[in-house]
Protein backbone atom coordinates (compact mmCIF):
# COMPACT_ATOMS: atom_id res chain seq x y z
CA UNK A 1 0.00 0.00 0.00
CA UNK A 2 1.55 3.08 -0.43
CA UNK A 3 0.14 6.48 1.18
CA UNK A 4 0.61 9.61 -1.08
CA UNK A 5 0.50 12.76 1.06
CA UNK A 6 0.22 16.66 0.68
CA UNK A 7 3.90 17.34 -0.62
CA UNK A 8 3.09 14.93 -2.92
CA UNK A 9 -0.13 16.39 -4.16
CA UNK A 10 1.91 20.17 -4.19
CA UNK A 11 4.10 18.10 -6.61
CA UNK A 12 1.54 17.28 -8.84
CA UNK A 13 -0.47 20.08 -9.10
CA UNK A 14 3.04 21.77 -9.91
CA UNK A 15 3.92 19.44 -12.54
CA UNK A 16 0.16 19.61 -14.56
CA UNK A 17 0.28 23.65 -13.75
CA UNK A 18 3.68 23.46 -15.81
CA UNK A 19 2.76 21.49 -18.70
CA UNK A 20 -0.65 23.59 -19.05
CA UNK A 21 -0.12 27.05 -18.22
CA UNK A 22 0.23 28.19 -21.70
CA UNK A 23 -3.16 26.33 -22.65
CA UNK A 24 -6.32 28.77 -22.82
CA UNK A 25 -9.30 25.88 -21.35
CA UNK A 26 -13.37 26.58 -20.82
CA UNK A 27 -11.84 25.70 -17.06
CA UNK A 28 -11.01 22.94 -15.16
CA UNK A 29 -13.04 19.71 -14.64
CA UNK A 30 -12.56 16.95 -11.47
CA UNK A 31 -13.96 13.53 -12.08
CA UNK A 32 -15.90 12.69 -9.06
CA UNK A 33 -14.62 11.61 -6.60
CA UNK A 34 -10.36 11.59 -6.94
CA UNK A 35 -10.10 14.70 -9.79
CA UNK A 36 -12.26 16.75 -7.14
CA UNK A 37 -9.14 18.19 -5.23
CA UNK A 38 -7.06 18.00 -8.26
CA UNK A 39 -9.51 20.25 -9.76
CA UNK A 40 -9.98 23.28 -7.53
CA UNK A 41 -6.07 23.10 -6.88
CA UNK A 42 -5.90 23.62 -10.50
CA UNK A 43 -8.75 26.28 -10.79
CA UNK A 44 -6.42 28.35 -8.60
CA UNK A 45 -2.59 27.47 -9.83
CA UNK A 46 -4.15 27.53 -13.72
CA UNK A 47 -6.50 30.69 -12.80
CA UNK A 48 -9.58 29.26 -14.81
CA UNK A 49 -12.80 28.16 -13.58
CA UNK A 50 -13.71 25.36 -11.29
CA UNK A 51 -16.55 23.73 -13.82
CA UNK A 52 -19.35 21.38 -12.51
CA UNK A 53 -19.99 19.59 -15.46
CA UNK A 54 -17.75 18.46 -18.88
CA UNK A 55 -17.05 21.13 -21.59
CA UNK A 56 -15.70 21.18 -24.49
CA UNK A 57 -11.92 22.57 -24.16
CA UNK A 58 -11.85 21.90 -20.54
CA UNK A 59 -8.86 20.67 -18.45
CA UNK A 60 -10.08 17.24 -17.01
CA UNK A 61 -8.31 15.84 -14.17
CA UNK A 62 -8.18 12.33 -12.05
CA UNK A 63 -5.93 10.90 -9.52
CA UNK A 64 -5.45 7.85 -11.17
CA UNK A 65 -6.12 5.72 -14.72
CA UNK A 66 -6.33 2.19 -13.63
CA UNK A 67 -8.66 0.63 -16.27
CA UNK A 68 -10.03 3.35 -17.96
CA UNK A 69 -13.65 2.54 -16.97
CA UNK A 70 -14.00 6.20 -15.96
CA UNK A 71 -12.08 8.71 -17.96
CA UNK A 72 -12.74 6.94 -21.12
CA UNK A 73 -15.97 8.51 -21.18
CA UNK A 74 -14.33 11.69 -21.62
CA UNK A 75 -12.20 10.70 -24.21
CA UNK A 76 -14.43 11.74 -27.15
CA UNK A 77 -15.27 15.59 -25.73
CA UNK A 78 -13.94 17.99 -28.59
CA UNK A 79 -10.95 19.72 -27.40
CA UNK A 80 -10.51 18.03 -24.55
CA UNK A 81 -7.28 17.72 -22.12
CA UNK A 82 -6.70 15.00 -19.50
CA UNK A 83 -4.66 14.38 -16.64
CA UNK A 84 -4.01 12.10 -13.95
CA UNK A 85 -1.92 12.19 -10.89
CA UNK A 86 -1.01 8.49 -11.45
CA UNK A 87 -1.48 5.69 -14.41
CA UNK A 88 -1.44 2.06 -14.09
CA UNK A 89 -1.12 2.18 -17.92
CA UNK A 90 1.09 3.52 -20.24
CA UNK A 91 -0.81 6.68 -21.34
CA UNK A 92 -2.47 6.62 -25.09
CA UNK A 93 -4.64 9.97 -25.44
CA UNK A 94 -4.17 11.00 -21.51
CA UNK A 95 -1.67 12.43 -19.49
CA UNK A 96 0.08 11.13 -16.33
CA UNK A 97 2.67 12.82 -13.77
CA UNK A 98 3.58 9.65 -12.76
CA UNK A 99 3.33 6.19 -14.67
CA UNK A 100 3.77 2.91 -12.53
CA UNK A 101 3.02 -0.27 -13.48
CA UNK A 102 2.16 -1.52 -10.12
CA UNK A 103 -0.76 -2.88 -8.80
CA UNK A 104 -0.01 -1.33 -5.49
CA UNK A 105 -3.20 0.30 -3.80
CA UNK A 106 -3.01 4.02 -3.57
CA UNK A 107 -3.97 6.34 -0.61
CA UNK A 108 -4.67 9.52 -1.20
CA UNK A 109 -4.06 12.55 1.25
CA UNK A 110 -7.74 12.90 0.98
CA UNK A 111 -8.73 9.39 1.70
CA UNK A 112 -8.64 8.33 5.15
CA UNK A 113 -5.94 6.09 5.87
CA UNK A 114 -7.78 3.91 8.58
CA UNK A 115 -10.04 2.57 5.61
CA UNK A 116 -7.54 2.09 3.17
CA UNK A 117 -7.52 -1.51 3.21
CA UNK A 118 -11.35 -1.86 3.74
CA UNK A 119 -11.45 0.35 0.87
CA UNK A 120 -9.14 -2.48 -1.23
CA UNK A 121 -10.56 -5.07 -0.31
CA UNK A 122 -13.71 -3.83 -1.83
CA UNK A 123 -12.65 -2.56 -5.26
CA UNK A 124 -10.81 -5.89 -5.58
CA UNK A 125 -13.79 -7.62 -4.45
CA UNK A 126 -16.08 -5.62 -7.17
CA UNK A 127 -13.55 -5.91 -9.93
CA UNK A 128 -13.13 -9.76 -9.55
CA UNK A 129 -17.30 -9.99 -9.48
CA UNK A 130 -17.31 -7.97 -13.31
CA UNK A 131 -14.48 -9.82 -14.72
CA UNK A 132 -15.56 -13.38 -12.67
Amino acid sequence: MRVLNWDNFDNCIHAITFSCKKNQFTGVYGMPRGGLCMAVALSHSLRTPLLNELKPGCLVVDDVYETGATLNKVSEIPGVTTFVWISKLTPIWWNAVETTISNEWLVFPWESREYAEEDMMAYQLAKNQTHG
